[in-house]
């Protein structure tokens, strides 16, 4: 039994996130989870939210919360959500942690003895207006790269560029909106990573099956210009972990805090702690530490492709640089962006279909298929109401729910509700079971290998394949003439619904539920050996006809939600 590490990229505290985000991070790498664990591997699927700096603390004011008590009820209100789109964590976390809070501050104690953080004094942004130093993304102005009107102070989301607030053009507090800007002297710590350029830069080399997008954007920030740079990993907020080495104070780093992408990614093996606290789980170490039992874990990162290089550079300079025998990440899936109608999704901007609407609409299915099969894999991909219509309607609808139909409600007409018994399986049937056996192979070759839509294509001909059997089988006109051969066309073709409920569950868990209920069985057991799987439903064996499994979207529904989510979200 194989042993995988999953963690998705921990979603900001400010908000409810949208359908990008979504399938940017956490529902590919719930997909890789339920996959693995049908395979009958050890899963430990980790997520979180994130909790500090900028955005937690502007959401919180907006809200009139203290930070600590908006955080509280966003977190309770980011789980539920998860919840409804079946992501199946094994825990989900808070960067605020307890655990958090000591594990970054004894990482930054030994990367200070190890001489990775030196103190700088340094230039900046005051907003006299606000009266405080303005972290980076406490300031937005014009990206002097690529001229978006809206970068923040520490990177661009249009282009991804790197950022330091005096880089932008035109700033201005996103607090008060005030210009009224000027450069003070203040005092952070800075991460060393340029000392660990070749160390950090051989590590990625030794990546070879890492995707390029991944790939491609560490090497542009470890080459680009001056190529890798120190990296400040202190602000000067009220919110966050208190600056600390180890458990001791830092001489001159009172009322600091720590950056939060210092902190956030420490907080997937905090994580694990949290896991076991919660008495969820019994030993973090066998999962987190090479001399505890995790040199035979596979650990992946699912994540956009924004948050590439602080994943790539920042967290294993952090890792590697400690000298401890953590474990490091094997694989990074990284996505491009889903946009929206036209535009950008945006979480700040209110743009687009968040998660909370989005099952106000359809159950978690419907959005799961979709975004899944159209996951923005090798370019960004697009979200628009009329694919959304047609790939629901044609691949849930027609090709699935509709298989499904025909079969149970044939079979209950003629030979009542249990698998039928007698016949033989001819040509047909056995030349349906070998490309069922090839296609379920290539299946989970793609799965393995992360390749989303690729895996999304194989499961719709998957169940493409069994509509066409049923159109070339016919045993409603084969009953006429030889009802024993009927029955077992139509007993194969129950068979597949289990077949393609234990297949279409890393899709559509919802779906596999109904699915097998709906068979009278628990056996959700993969199909390792597919003539098998395919004779698991006896002769005799009771199921029921379920209701309708998906309905289709109609025009005047597609119409009514276009509307709808036209503008930006209040």
């Amino acid at each position: 039994m194989a042993r995988h590490l999953i963690t998705s990229a921990i979603p900001y505290i400010n908000g409810i996130k949208h359908l990008g985000n979504l399938v940017g991070s956490q529902l590919p790498a719930d997909l890789f989870a339920r996959y693995q664990r049908g395979r009958g591997n050890e899963v430990l699927f980790l997520c979180a939210t994130d909790e500090h700096g900028t955005p937690a603390e502007l959401a919180a004011t907006k809200a009139g919360q203290p930070v600590a008590d908006y955080c509280a009820e966003m977190h309770e209100v980011q789980s539920k959500i998860a919840e409804g789109f079946r992501l199946s964590f094994d825990h989900f976390g808070r960067s605020s942690s307890p655990e958090n809070h000591a594990l970054t501050q004894h990482f930054a104690g030994v990367l200070a003895d190890r001489g990775l953080i030196r103190e700088v004094v340094e230039n900046q942004m005051y907003s006299k207006a606000d009266g405080r130093f303005l972290p980076d993304r406490y300031i937005e102005g014009t990206c002097p790269n690529c001229g978006f009107d809206s970068a923040r102070g520490d990177q661009c989301d249009n282009c991804t560029k790197q950022l330091d607030p005096v880089d932008l053009i035109n700033p201005h507090s996103t607090i008060s909106g005030s210009t009224d800007l000027e450069m003070r002297e203040t005092k952070h710590l800075y991460l060393c990573q340029s000392q660990m350029k070749d160390e950090i830069e051989a590590w990625i080399d030794s990546k070879a099956d890492w995707p390029v997008l991944t790939t491609s954007i560490a090497k542009k920030w470890l080459n680009d210009g001056d190529g890798l740079q120190d990296r400040g990993i202190t602000r000067d907020l009220d919110w966050g972990i208190p600056v600390k080495k180890g458990d001791v104070d830092w001489p001159g780093m009172e009322g600091k805090v720590f950056y939060v992408w210092f902190d956030a990614p420490i907080e997937y093996i905090a994580c694990a702690q949290e896991w076991v606290a919660a008495n969820k789980g019994t030993d973090w170490q066998r999962w987190w530490r090479t001399d505890k039992g995790a040199d035979d874990v596979t650990y992946t990162q699912f994540m956009g492709k924004d948050n590439v290089p602080f994943h790539t550079l920042t967290f294993p300079a952090t890792i590697l640089g400690s000298g401890e025998p953590w474990k490091l990440v094997d694989y990074i899936k990284s996505f491009n962006y889903l946009n929206y109608d036209g535009g950008q999704f945006s979480t700040s901007r209110g743009r687009g279909v968040f998660m909370d609407q989005a099952l106000e609409i359809l159950p978690a299915d419907y959005w799961r298929w979709w975004l899944l099969s159209h996951a923005p894999e090798s370019s960004d991909a697009e979200f628009t109401w009329e694919n959304f219509q047609l790939s629901v309607n044609k691949d849930l609808a027609d090709v699935l729910g509709n298989f499904v139909s025909r079969v149970t409600k044939f079979c209950r007409s003629k030979f009542g509700e249990e698998v039928p018994a007698g016949g033989e399986f001819g040509e047909t049937e056995t030349a349906l079971i070998e490309e069922l056996t090839t296609r379920t192979r290539a299946y989970e070759a793609h799965m393995e290998a992360m390749e989303v839509r690729k895996s999304a294509q194989e499961l719709r001909a998957i169940w493409v394949a069994g509509n066409e059997y049923l159109q070339t089988a016919a045993p409603w006109s084969t009953f006429k003439e030889d009802p024993e051969k009927a029955a077992a066309q139509i007993r194969l073709a129950l068979n597949l619904i289990r077949f393609y409920a234990v297949l279409s569950a890393p899709f559509i868990p919802d779906a596999k539920d109904t699915l097998l209920a709906a068979m009278q069985t628990e056996n959700a057991n993969w199909p390792d050996d597919v003539p098998a799987a395919l004779t698991a439903l006896a002769p005799g064996h009771a199921f029921t006809v379920p209701d309708v499994t998906f309905r289709k979207i109609t025009d005047t529904e597609r119409e009514d939600w276009q509307e709808r989510f036209a503008g930006t979200r209040d």
